[in-house]
């Protein structure tokens, strides 16, 4: 009975096949994949050609074995539902492969144990570097991780040291641009939705509100809270039924959103209760992803640099790895608003 009788797959070809085939040295084969400058092209061709006759797929598992640390990246969103974060994956998938490496999405779906567990197994798979949207950015782990040689950049999180890279945006101004735009426009009491108790950027985007207010001389009770327990559809759809129920008199009439799925829910809910947007109520919301500008009612937002973030992260990266004498930088971006037509009366 033959190999292929027996249902067994064939043995892949391997560097010592190839050499064979092609009539070469191994170390010929080597360079043509690690070093082609130094092989001349005649010789070259001969040994792609005896690759694409025996289809020869290089082991890169064994490459990255004996070189210590292997060719990918790694991110670690915090949620892999919300449009903001593939945007900067997206950006770090560019720096990544101008540098000829791979990218590794993990999403944490904002849980500290799910977050442990993905840098626990990317640090023992060697990655060259993670890249990380933390629920904490002060996360003692991240530091050991940096610690023991896996390099960690934060992204969309200023951490309260220097310990790693880290870029970011001006939340606060981001904020602060949005709830003046809606002074302008004529409303003095505005909702603030969003969960400002447990996430950092959120809180900043809030503290810019109030900021915006002061500025205007409108004291924080103009600011109206509705804290949401996460920052998706369904909890921008409920925060416009609690709105609804709220008397006419205490009512707000504008709303700055924490980000753009809350954003479109409370547009969604406005539109199944019948009210006006923006006559009846405004609304702002924050990150401009594709979907805003496409809303039924185009919504105005805080524009973030999605894909330049992620690419200024990876970048960041990279130069970490193979810099001597690297110092870490902390970029910050400056949002701006877009402003539309759920805004303008």
């Amino acid at each position: 009975m033959t190999v292929q009788e027996s249902g067994a797959e064939p043995k892949a070809a391997g560097m010592k096949d190839v050499a064979a085939a092609a009539g070469v040295s191994l170390g010929t084969v080597s360079n043509v994949l690690n070093r082609p400058d130094r092989v001349s092209p005649a010789t070259r061709a001969k040994v792609e050609a005896a690759m694409a006759e025996l289809r020869f797929v290089r082991n890169e598992s064994a490459r990255q074995l004996r070189a210590g640390r292997s060719r990918l990246l790694a991110y670690v969103m915090l949620d892999g539902s919300n449009p903001f974060f593939t945007d900067v994956a997206a950006g770090m998938e560019d720096a990544a492969e101008a540098g000829d490496l791979s990218l590794f999405l993990c999403n944490s779906a904002h849980q500290p144990e799910r977050e442990a567990a993905y840098l626990g197994r990317l640090e023992q798979q060697r990655v060259q570097g993670i890249l990380i949207t933390p629920v904490d950015p002060d996360a003692p782990l991240l530091a050991e991780i940096a610690h023991r040689g896996t390099p960690v950049v934060v992204v969309d999180r200023t951490p309260g040291g220097t310990a790693h890279c880290s870029v970011a945006v001006d939340d606060v101004y981001g904020g602060e641009i949005a709830v003046r735009h809606l002074i302008e426009q004529g409303h003095e009491r505005i909702a603030f939705i969003g969960n400002h108790t447990s996430v950092g950027q959120v809180r900043d985007r809030r503290l810019g509100a109030l900021r915006a207010l002061q500025a205007a001389g409108l004291g924080p009770d103009h600011l109206v809270d509705l804290t949401t327990s996460a920052l998706t559809v369904a909890d921008g759809r409920g925060a416009g039924e609690r709105i609804a129920g709220l008397p006419a008199s205490v009512r707000p009439t504008a709303a700055f959103c924490a980000n753009d799925l809350v954003a479109l829910g409370l547009l969604q809910t406005c539109a199944n209760l019948r009210m006006r947007v923006p006559e009846d109520l405004a609304i702002a919301g924050y990150d401009d992803i594709e979907f805003a500008a496409a809303a039924a009612v185009p919504l105005t937002s805080v524009r973030q640099p999605r894909r330049r973030l992620g690419r200024t992260a990876a970048e960041l990266l990279l130069a970490e790895t193979t810099e001597t004498g690297h110092e870490h930088r902390q970029v910050v971006f400056t949002p701006e608003l877009v402003v539309r037509a759920s805004t303008l009366r």
